[in-house]
């Protein structure tokens, strides 16, 4: 049984491995491109042979970019922007495809990109930046998702699989330091337990001692940061055609809350009244965008208020204020029923934990801050039959259920409203989602070349929400949707594929988080829909020695969910409204190119091009009456024109094999904001990456550098209803040494 075990799980790793294309010493030793597997359709297939537009990673080149969470792998393919809003605790994702997602804060909001780590999506911003360790291979689903992957998947999905456990006993230890006295370990342990039982542990530790910002009131550097992780996986083979595999994580992060830049410009109130103005538009109120001005807030005894720090060792003691534990728990069940029929159930768990107090003005008095702890769980169940008989027809059909909740004890200090007073506001939200589904998407190979697609999902929403404190409401919703799909895809040769597909994507309704009314908190936004027409081709060249992919979409974009900040006579001063103000138009076109050049060079490269316009976005006050038409803003976070070129070279020598890398990723200006403001535009960016590498026996070797142009643009703003604006800036140039000790396997 040990062996029929070790043989399965040496295959499912081949497998899981060979999801992306390998990196250049691989293709030196074979000559050939290697043959991409892929999962993004619920079952395994070549990539040439998928109808969509989807690009991967393998273990070894997430590992060959050195990152640090998904951010570092957003040049993996065209038209996608991968951002760290800085807004909370443990990474809050702005994930967006083709000029769709979202980047805030408030879990009221459902993603719009889908981030599904081992079969499990992750229904929270906050967390879903996962970290890059122990991760098998990475794909990004370009284009709505609705039919497979679900409600939230409107613009793609980012498909994340870990590595599984092998059964035979080995293991790798990595360890590595960075500039900013960044200490980081982390180790995979496989063996076996018995026959039929195989275990792999894993434990991560990342210690960023200092900060990348400077604040002088505080008297340091902020933005450090530590995190650790412990993972638990075990896979059962109880029979021959039946597998059972568990999978654990457990996170921590202690940080100081993420520093925010104060953009403040004439047109603000705390420039006019207080004197907070950044002395150029693309600078921020400390000249330097590395360079912060948070005062610290001393956390209340209880019944208390908070208050500003007074002192820069009272100020060095209120940096550290913000924490976020998550504990995921995934059970997988894979039976071969027949011949042809299997049967996968997935069950996910995920909950999270987080404290923070944040001055969210940027300034050294006490102006706006919030205490926002905050928690969320759910809970998924899947299941899916896949039919393959080996004839004309093959399918997937299943289930989904979901549940969540969060909650939020949102406090808030305003000293701006009344001179010399300090209000103290409450306001609890708790939002509670479910969520059923049914599923299925059938091929249909007609002829030897041609091949029809088809399939759909029904979705129902019920959503709940629950406002106690300066607003006391309840409210709940229920939505259905159906989303279909249709392609088809014709095989000219073996090298040739052409490919046309309609897919739709919905994302549900919900209730405002952030209420400053009953109107607000009890009055839903309604569903958003996108429709995508695509074409495509994939081919290969040169005896399998390139690789080229090409499609061209336009999507149509109903009831787009917009979330507006304004000013209010009432409360802290602002308020927040998500309104169905707009539809757009979306268009594109994707290239992608993997080649071997010469001996020991490989090429990966992309190019993508985006056009997006809103056709109507219109918004009407509740309270005034009054309508504004802002169709004439652009979509944020889409800009015109991304590309990358990834170039490894490798060589032997008497010693062992070593090779260089080095990657340029562009992104052309885009706006980080939704209204546009001129102060959060990011102009034209460059980064640059670059590593080299040597492996002699069990070790590896590396010296790497990101960032190494040291561009400086914004990874968030957001303009606060006429009182100030602020942002966050990616990380500066950083370089690092890392080795890595593998054995066994």
């Amino acid at each position: 049984m040990r062996e029929i075990l070790s043989k399965r799980l040496l295959s499912a790793a081949v497998l899981a491995a060979s999801t992306a294309l390998p990196v250049a010493p691989v293709f030196a030793q074979s000559g050939v491109l290697e043959e991409v597997v892929v999962t993004s359709r619920k079952r395994t297939e070549n990539l040439q042979d998928v109808g969509f537009a989807v690009s991967a990673l393998t273990r070894s080149e997430i590992e060959g970019q050195f990152a640090r969470d998904i951010t570092d792998l957003a040049n993996i393919s065209p038209n996608i922007v991968i951002d760290d809003t800085a807004q909370g605790p443990g990474g809050v994702a702005a994930i967006f495809i083709r000029g769709i997602g979202v980047a805030d804060v408030e879990k009221n909001f459902d993603p719009a990109v889908a981030v599904v780590v081992d079969n499990m999506f992750i229904g929270s911003n906050a967390g879903s930046l996962l970290r890059s360790i122990d991760l098998e291979s990475m794909e990004v689903l370009r284009g709505p998702q609705g039919t497979l992957f679900g409600r939230n998947t409107i613009g793609g999905a980012i498909n994340i699989t870990r590595s599984r456990p092998t059964g035979e006993l080995g293991g790798k230890l990595r360890v590595g330091y960075e500039k900013y006295d960044t200490f980081y370990t982390d180790g995979i342990f496989n063996f076996g337990v018995t026959d039929n039982l195989a275990v792999k542990l894993s434990v991560a530790k990342r210690d960023q001692q200092e900060g990348y910002y400077d604040n002088d009131y505080v008297g340091r550097d902020v933005g450090r940061n530590d995190y650790q992780s412990f993972g638990f996986n075990a896979l059962w083979a109880p029979t021959d055609s039946l597998e059972i595999e568990y999978t654990g994580q457990f996170e921590d992060t202690d940080q100081d809350t993420p520093p925010l830049l104060n953009t403040g410009q004439n047109r603000h109130l705390f420039c006019s009244a207080y004197g907070y103005c950044s002395p150029s538009q693309d600078s921020t109120i400390t000249g330097s965008r590395y360079k912060t001005a948070n005062v610290g807030y001393i956390p209340p005894d209880p019944g208390g208020a908070a208050f500003a720090a007074s002192s820069p060792d009272q100020a060095r003691e209120a940096e550290m204020l913000a924490t976020f534990d998550a504990d995921t728990h995934i059970i997988e069940a894979r039976w071969q029923a027949t011949d042809s029929i299997k049967i996968d159930y997935i069950f996910g768990s995920y909950e999270s934990d987080e404290t923070i107090i944040s001055n969210w003005d940027g300034t050294p008095e006490f102006l706006y801050g919030t205490d926002r702890p905050a928690t969320y769980e759910q809970t998924t169940h899947e299941i899916r039959l896949s039919w393959d008989n080996g004839g004309s027809i093959n399918a997937v059909v299943g289930g989904y259920l979901w549940d969540s909740e969060y909650e939020i004890p949102l406090r808030s200090w305003v000293g701006f409203v009344v001179p010399g007073t300090i209000l103290d506001l409450l306001q609890n939200s708790r939002q509670e989602s479910e969520s059923q589904a049914v599923f299925a998407d059938v091929d249909w190979r007609v002829s030897d070349n041609l091949t029809l697609n088809f399939g759909g999902r029904y979705t129902k929403d019920d959503k709940e929400t629950f406002q106690t404190g300066m607003v006391n409401a309840t409210n709940e919703e229920s939505w259905s949707e159906f989303t279909p799909r249709a392609g088809l895809r014709y095989q000219f040769s073996d090298s040739l594929m052409a490919f046309a597909t309609y897919s739709t994507g919905y994302r549900a309704g919900g209730f405002n988080g952030r209420v400053n009314s009953v109107e607000e908190a009890t009055q839903p936004y309604d569903p958003e829909t996108v429709n995508n027409f695509e074409v495509g081709i994939k081919s290969e060249w040169m005896d399998s020695r390139l690789r080229f992919n090409a499609s061209y979409f336009v999507m149509d974009y109903e009831d787009k969910q917009e979330e507006l900040q304004l000013p209010s006579d009432t409360g802290t001063g602002q308020k927040t409204v998500v309104t169905n103000a707009s539809e757009a138009t979306i268009q594109g076109l994707e290239l992608e190119l993997q080649a071997l050049i010469g001996e020991g060079l490989s090429i990966r490269a992309n190019v993508g091009w985006l056009d997006t316009e809103y056709d109507n976005f219109q918004y009407t006050d509740a309270v005034s009456s009054e309508t504004v038409d802002l169709s004439y803003l652009e979509f944020r976070r889409a800009p015109d024109m991304t590309a990358t070129i990834d170039a490894t070279y490798e060589w032997d020598t008497a010693y062992g094999r070593a090779w260089i890398r080095g990657a340029y990723h562009y992104l052309g200006e885009h706006w980080v904001n939704v209204t546009n403001s001129p102060e959060l535009e990011n102009d034209d960016q460059g980064l640059l990456d670059a590593s080299v590498n040597f492996e002699m026996s069990n070790w590896r070797f590396a010296l790497f550098g990101r960032n190494l142009s040291d561009e400086d643009g914004y990874t968030h703003g957001y303009d606060v209803a006429g009182l100030w604006s602020y942002a966050a800036v990616r990380a500066p140039r950083t370089f690092g040494v890392e080795a890595i000790y593998e054995f066994g396997n």
